[in-house]
């Protein structure tokens, strides 16, 4: 009778849950948070079920993006009904995201508005480091927590598994969509040569192409559903204020992530050891990545050797961009399972 009560109580829950997402009651608060540099803000967005009041370091994650666009625009760009950010907070949990310095509503540093080649590249892997730090110490404090979930996207795998390494006091799971290892050749698809300014210039066809590299020809016109590539288009390049007023717009992105590509990924030095990683961890990936291919991944994962346990996914008909394509089901309800799971090995 006990176990019929437990599956009711179970179903009870789940079904407020749904009833709540379905209602649109999802709360959301936004933060300016001081970095470690003076006038340097990060913007934070936090998510959760309306009246949720007890939080705890298994239901609380954290987002961070990759090197060329925001967190929000691709994290919670509601798309079919909902983002990814929706889609976690309305099973339960307290979502957060931050834009690291330069990227969407977080301060951009000065030389940003200076022309790029009178300074060197900007934001550099430790700095975003730092950044993230800033995030997760502001949330734990706020939450009165010790530690939380971490979720980094590309770039923002390495920042998150960087940051892991070096506190994995603060970190409950770990979890690296798309991640980034050492290069077997070639440079990235953001790396156009030449030398480095402060920041890179991106257009609408620029990230369309890229998002297409490596998806066959047959496949193209299915992969995306029909607006959601203009829908997060319109969005991100709304969030470059120098970029927004050109014709057609652009959007400026720090060029510190391309300079560590070069120094270390493609020189096949490692930024972090994953072995220094001693949270569980989920890798994420899709078949047609082309800006950080499968082998990365796989490498990556026999190097998580002192991970409790480690679980590795990788989707079919999908680019790097799978968050928000056809098969984003898929990462979202894996993803979910390594998050609510509360696995232990057995003895």
């Amino acid at each position: 009778m006990k176990i019929a009560y437990k599956i009711l109580a179970v179903l009870i829950s789940c079904i407020g849950i749904g009833q709540a997402f379905a209602a649109g009651k999802i709360e959301m608060k936004e933060y300016m948070v001081p970095s470690d540099t003076p006038g340097i803000s990060l913007y934070v967005r936090n998510k959760h079920l309306a009246g949720m009041k007890k939080f705890s370091a298994e239901k609380t994650l954290l987002y961070v993006h990759g090197s060329t666009y925001p967190s929000e625009t691709a994290f919670d760009l509601s798309l079919g009904g909902t983002s990814w950010m929706e889609y976690i907070a309305a099973r339960g949990y307290d979502v957060w995201l931050v834009d690291l310095r330069g990227y969407g509503k977080s301060t951009r540093p000065l030389e940003m508005d200076q022309p790029a080649e009178q300074n060197g590249p900007l934001v550099r892997t430790d700095v975003a480091v730092n950044d993230v730090s800033s995030a997760v110490d502001y949330i734990l404090k706020k939450r009165n927590l010790l530690k939380m979930n971490l979720l980094g996207w590309s770039w923002g795998t390495t920042i998150m598994g960087k940051y892991t390494a070096e506190n994995n006091e603060k970190v409950n799971k770990l979890v690296l969509y798309a991640p980034q290892w050492l290069r077997q050749g070639g440079a990235p698809l953001t790396d156009k040569g030449g030398a480095l300014g402060a920041y890179r210039v991106a257009s609408v066809a620029d990230a369309k192409n890229r998002w297409l590299t490596g998806v066959p020809e047959n496949a193209k016109a299915s992969l995306i559903p029909e607006g959601w590539f203009e829908k997060w288009a319109s969005a991100t390049f709304e969030t470059d204020p120098w970029g927004k007023t050109q014709t057609p717009k652009k959007l400026r992105a720090p060029n510190g992530t391309v300079q560590d590509a070069r120094e270390y990924w493609t020189a096949g030095k490692p930024v972090y050891e994953p072995k220094d990683i001693r949270v569980p961890v989920m890798l994420v990936h899709a078949e047609w990545d082309a800006d950080l291919p499968s082998y990365m991944m796989y490498e990556y994962f026999t190097k998580l050797e002192n991970a409790p346990y480690k679980e590795m996914l990788q989707i079919s008909e999908g680019t790097h961009t799978i968050i928000m394509e056809k098969n984003r089901m898929l990462m979202f309800t894996g993803v979910q399972q390594f998050l609510d799971n509360n696995f232990k090995p057995e003895k």
